[in-house]
């Protein structure tokens, strides 16, 4: 079921009037899609908030306006760079029968064998492109590491698929890699130690020949 949230339909496109918005605790945002013009409206930040937590970024959201509704997703989110606060929303109409592409994070879950020993995660891919339809994007998809040793290593064509989507990526694409610990920097110390020794040692040894 999708869930719910208000927008208001918005002409005035300065910058003025955007700042204004935004400072009454609202978010400029657009809605747009195949078969309808781009729409400009404004959001409630704490209810947008809300809705994002209840439905996640791939979820099917009832987008109502002076008595329409559209059934989008959350296609991009635009945040402040020092605060992170919401400066713009796109929202994008689906087809709720015809299905489309979407990035959906990688989440790697458990605690891996080879990080017990030391070992350290190398992650290189956090999101990957999925195809299904709107209802069937999974909001995540959560990878269980905690039988990878030291040298093991993920790609994509590892992932165990468990919903109705396939995964557009290539298969040997990369994901992460648990990779040895760094070797200790004691036994060069040890050595520089034992070097400095040897020299004192000999300046002494010829101080006294003299």
């Amino acid at each position: 079921m999708a869930t719910m949230l208000k927008a208001t339909s918005r002409d005035d496109l300065k910058g003025s009037t955007l700042r204004k918005l935004r400072n009454q605790g609202n978010v400029p945002a657009v809605v747009y899609g195949k078969d309808i013009p781009n729409k400009t409206v404004s959001i409630n930040e704490i209810e947008f908030l809300k809705t994002l937590k209840e439905a996640g970024k791939n979820g099917i959201i009832a987008l109502t306006t002076e008595g329409e509704s559209y059934e989008v997703i959350t296609h991009d989110i635009q945040r402040g760079k020092l605060k992170g606060e919401f400066i713009h929303v796109d929202f994008y109409k689906v087809d709720m029968k015809s299905e489309m592409d979407a990035n959906v994070p990688l989440h790697l879950v458990g605690e891996a064998l080879g990080v017990k020993d030391g070992g350290i995660i190398q992650q290189t891919l956090y999101e990957i492109s999925v195809r299904s339809l709107p209802a069937e994007i999974p909001e995540a998809i959560e990878i269980d590491i905690s039988e990878m040793m030291i040298g093991d290593s993920l790609q994509v064509r590892d992932i165990k698929v468990s919903g109705n989507y396939q995964i557009n990526n290539e298969p040997e694409e990369g994901i992460m890699s648990i990779l040895a610990p760094a070797l200790s920097n004691e036994p060069d110390e040890q050595q520089e130690k034992a070097d400095k020794e040897e020299v004192q040692a000999e300046m002494e040894n010829t101080a006294k020949e003299e």
